[in-house]
């Protein structure tokens, strides 16, 4: 992880530039490179790893596979995704609950769109959208952990939530924790007209799950568009339908 002063810059990233995972049961879109799919040049920006945007079948989803030194929060747009892990955490995760997984020295889990084997209620036939966005932690060989937040109500406000942060100014806000003290997750639901302003930092990554919004400076930003700011921040982001933003704020990067 490297602190920097970095030049500035704006670069806007369309939905149909990231790499695309579509098999039986998933709909995936990545914003960075993963699994198969690998650009050198597209890696990560800042401290954020991987943004993938996935649409799940409902009675499917991911087996147990593991995951080491990593901090993995996971924002559900529609339907619900349950979450089982080797540390004995279940639970079912809706929109407007935040969830946080560190996997540290090494964790094993299952996300799968089937809650009613874990309420008992009826099946259904929704799929479950979400974003999974992976950060490095601080250090490596934490010992693994789990934490989720419900935080709609203070979605409702309009302005930019903070969702999952590791950074000392959220220690007393209602944010998940996670182990990097250089990064933080907002997320805004904004009706048309509405508009957020961005923070400042040397590193910041605008996603735009769903709606349309305007971007001071840049223009348009629809569903699936992302932007990576470097060195810049404080612009407006204004909703021209209704829309949901997620904003990664980070101080460092990692070391090339």
């Amino acid at each position: 992880m490297t602190i920097t002063r970095p030049t500035p810059r704006v670069d806007v990233r369309r939905a149909g530039e990231r790499f695309a995972t579509r098999i039986s049961w998933l709909d995936s879109k990545h914003s960075f490179s993963f699994g198969g799919h690998y650009d050198a040049d597209n890696t990560h920006h800042g401290l954020l790893l991987v943004n993938n945007d996935d649409v799940v079948h409902p009675g499917t989803g991911f087996e147990t596979h593991p995951h080491r030194d990593m901090e993995i929060v996971t924002w559900v747009l529609q339907g619900s995704l349950v979450h089982q892990d080797s540390e004995g955490h279940s639970g079912v995760i809706y929109p407007g609950l935040a969830q946080r997984m560190s996997a540290g020295t090494g964790i094993l889990h299952s996300e799968k769109n089937d809650s009613w084997r874990l309420t008992g209620g009826d099946t259904h036939d929704k799929p479950v959208h979400f974003v999974q966005m992976w950060v490095v932690p601080d250090e490596p060989g934490i010992t693994p952990g789990y934490e989720q937040l419900e935080i709609e109500n203070e979605l409702l406000s309009g302005g930019l939530v903070p969702v999952a942060s590791g950074m000392d100014k959220h220690a007393g806000e209602a944010a998940i924790r996670i182990k990097n003290r250089y990064a933080a997750l907002y997320a805004a639901r904004l009706q048309p007209g509405q508009s957020v302003e961005l923070p400042e930092a040397p590193f910041l990554h605008l996603f735009v799950p769903r709606g349309k919004v305007t971007l001071e400076g840049a223009g348009i930003l629809e569903t699936g568009d992302a932007v990576r700011f470097t060195a810049t921040g404080g612009q407006k982001v204004t909703a021209t339908e209704p829309a949901e933003i997620l904003v990664w704020e980070m101080h460092a990067t990692i070391a090339a």
